[in-house]
């Protein structure tokens, strides 16, 4: 037991101090990781702010379903429970004659020109939200057949836009991280196996006194670990202060059309676990990768 554990603290205290005997390549190694994790967490990040614009996009894209002119205030809000009861139905909000007025006021500035419009001009209505915005048109069809229900309004065609241009980004933000993530674990390896070519000759001695493979692997594996932690940490912390401070900056033009989505704990703690796990890849299987060609000698 008292081996391995001397042993076990050779193996990191070589690691360690490799590091720091061949620090440009470390230093090398941790910029390269960092860019990478930085430029792929910056992409994650818009694609998210993009998808829930998206989605708040289409959360808005409600129905208005107008009740007939001759039921009463009372009979038309008898019908939100018939409303509620059909499918892909999440919600329904009743807006009388009085509040459509006052909204419909509301959108203009010289307001005292509608003084003498009379109410009985617009119709009780209901702003109907849905579950699944693609079948709004089943939604629609339903309504239908509320004979209280005088004209119902959805935009189709916005709608199925709004949902195909969300599955699109969707699919070429995977696409986009994919090649990202390729190109850069090649230019990672790359940048190991150079640090490992460097150092051949220290390998080819410890394998002619005869170390063996798993002697001479570990200080590497420890030191590709190290290097990996490292960088995936600072670019965890680099892409929350960069996303921060466009937040903060945001949040200075009131009423803009795009509205940033908070760096949450839904969104930091996968994103973390993510720069960790692309870390460990990278750094320790980068090691194990380069280090074998010099271990066959």
């Amino acid at each position: 037991m008292r081996v391995n554990r001397n042993r076990a603290f050779y193996y990191i205290r070589e690691g360690i101090s490799s590091i720091f005997a061949h620090s440009l390549m470390s230093f090398a190694s941790i910029c390269i990781i960092i860019a990478f994790l930085v430029i792929m967490g910056s992409f994650i990040m818009l694609a998210l702010n993009i998808n829930a614009l998206i989605g708040e996009l289409v959360s808005e894209n409600i129905i208005l379903a107008y009740v007939h002119e001759n039921l009463s205030e009372s009979d038309a809000r008898a019908l939100e429970p018939r409303l509620r009861s059909i499918p892909n139905i999440s919600n329904v909000t009743f807006i009388s004659r009085e509040e459509a007025l006052q909204s419909f006021i509301g959108r203009y500035s010289y307001t005292d020109r509608f003084d003498d419009i009379d109410v009985t001009v617009f119709r009780h209505r209901y702003a109907i939200y849905v579950d699944d915005v693609s079948q709004i048109a089943q939604t629609q069809a339903a309504l239908q057949h509320i004979r209280e229900l005088a004209r119902i309004n959805a935009n189709h065609s916005l709608a199925q836009t709004l949902v195909s241009f969300r599955t699109v980004v969707s699919w070429i933000s995977v696409i986009v991280i994919a090649v990202l993530l390729v190109i850069s674990l090649f230019i990672i390896q790359n940048t190991i196996k150079l640090a490992t070519y460097e150092r051949r000759e220290e390998i080819a001695l410890m394998k002619m006194v005869g170390a063996t493979n798993a002697f001479i692997r570990w200080p590497f594996i420890i030191e590709g670990f190290i290097l990996g932690m490292t960088g995936s940490i600072l670019a965890f912390l680099a892409i929350r202060g960069l996303y921060e401070l466009a937040l903060s900056n945001m949040m200075q033009f009131e009423g803009g059309f795009f509205t940033l989505i908070s760096f949450s704990t839904n969104i930091s703690i996968p994103l973390f676990l993510l720069f960790i796990g692309i870390g460990f890849a990278v750094g320790v299987g980068g090691s194990g990768i380069a280090l074998n060609r010099y271990l066959k000698v």
